[in-house]
């Protein structure tokens, strides 16, 4: 962990912004701060937990659309491949504006649904855009799991079967462990990336943080300070996921030995 901090390219990345916020600080107007910081912290919270949510349901999707890819019958793989197909050829804008546009107008026509103890959260617009962002993660790392899951070789399974492990077994103590190994580096990336996406979901009237630092451009017309904030934000998440993701991959290759 420390050798990551102290790599060349972080040390000159962190003297960099260093420098900007420096100059920023000296030179840009930051009196707005104190008024949206309550309403900026709220933001960055719904983002985190958005991020946090939608890559636990997606990845826990991901497994079973991967493997069904990758090993499961036609009736199991085909309707995967169908899925992931759709969902990485179509922009997550798109699937974004058809679950909260459709799902959201549909529920309101079923007394059923407006008289249950759901309807209170269905009223609002964040399950639409949580249940897209991990449609959206799952069908991508769908396909990363698929390929992970064929770049085991077949020899270990073989084994694995031969030493008496059942298929449940061999998946568990074997086949899984080894895949997720393999796919961490990518499912980092792909981590980083679905934080980039989650500012999609201020479309929907969902205040994340890129909403409120909208917001605060149209109260006050300052433009640039508020962006410059929000890409350190969004820096330093992207560093901290990228972090776990290193520290998740070593875990891994020194439980595989």
């Amino acid at each position: 962990m420390i050798r990551d901090w102290v790599s060349p390219h972080r040390i000159g990345l962190l003297l960099v912004a260093l420098g900007v916020v420096i100059w920023a600080a000296v030179s840009m107007r930051w009196d707005w701060i104190p008024r949206y910081a309550g309403l900026g912290f709220e933001g960055i919270w719904r983002t985190l937990w958005l991020l946090a949510l939608s890559l636990l349901i997606g990845g826990a999707l991901a497994v079973p659309l991967g493997l069904a890819q990758a090993a499961g019958p036609a009736f199991l793989a085909l309707p995967a491949r169908w899925f992931c197909t759709v969902i990485r050829g179509t922009p997550l804008l798109l699937q974004l504006w058809l679950i909260y546009f459709g799902l959201g107008s549909l529920f309101p026509q079923f007394p059923s649904i407006r008289q249950s103890e759901l309807w209170p959260y269905l009223r609002q617009a964040w399950p639409y855009a949580l249940l897209a962002l991990s449609l959206s993660y799952a069908g991508y790392e769908g396909e990363v799991m698929r390929g992970a899951f064929k770049s085991v070789p077949q020899g270990q399974l073989e084994a694995g079967r031969a030493f008496g492990l059942s298929r449940f077994a061999v998946l568990r103590r074997i086949w899984l462990p080894q895949a997720l190994a393999r796919a961490l580096p990518t499912l980092g990336g792909e981590a980083i990336l679905q934080l980039k996406a989650t500012p999609l979901v201020a479309t929907i009237t969902v205040i994340e943080i890129y909403a409120v630092a909208s917001r605060v451009r149209q109260d006050t017309f300052i433009i640039y300070e508020p962006l410059l904030l929000l890409a350190l934000i969004y820096m330093a998440i992207a560093g901290v996921i990228a972090l776990g993701f290193r520290w998740l991959e070593r875990r891994f290759t020194r439980g595989l030995g």
